[in-house]
């Protein structure tokens, strides 16, 4: 993975986390040393990533940084809700990492309102018969 890749890949990490998460944990989620979670800390605040916390307590990213403004009407966003849950249910691991990942980016950009009924939604993928052979 290159720095770039793990920079990007830090961003998603924090993005989809609602509390503070230790610079051991980040260490252990992209296979780096907590000094080089030290670093890629600053070089992101560097770059105007809002991310707050410290040594021992944990970091956070405060919402809305680096993303464009998305508008979704209802049923794009009910679309997006069932295909992320369907991919979910039937995929292997790494697309069910890469649709919460989806979900988890299409919630920071939305409006709060919208953002509600996104997750709200009761649309849900029925059971296939199909599973992969992985």
């Amino acid at each position: 993975m290159t720095r770039t890749e793990r920079l990007l890949a830090f961003l998603q990490i924090l993005r989809t986390c609602r509390h503070p998460m230790t610079g051991q944990r980040l260490a252990l989620e992209l296979s780096v040393s907590l000094r080089t979670v030290y670093r890629d800390i600053a070089t992101l605040q560097a770059q105007g990533a809002d991310i707050r916390g410290e040594a021992g307590i944990g970091y956070i990213l405060r919402p809305g940084f680096l993303l464009p403004p998305l508008m979704f009407n209802e049923q794009e966003i009910d679309a997006l809700m069932l295909g992320m849950r369907w991919v979910a249910q039937q995929a292997d691991k790494s697309l069910v990492q890469a649709a919460l990942g989806v979900l988890s980016k299409a919630e920071a950009v939305m409006l709060s309102a919208i953002a509600g009924k996104f997750i709200k939604t009761a649309l849900f993928a029925a059971p296939s018969q199909y599973r992969p052979a992985y």
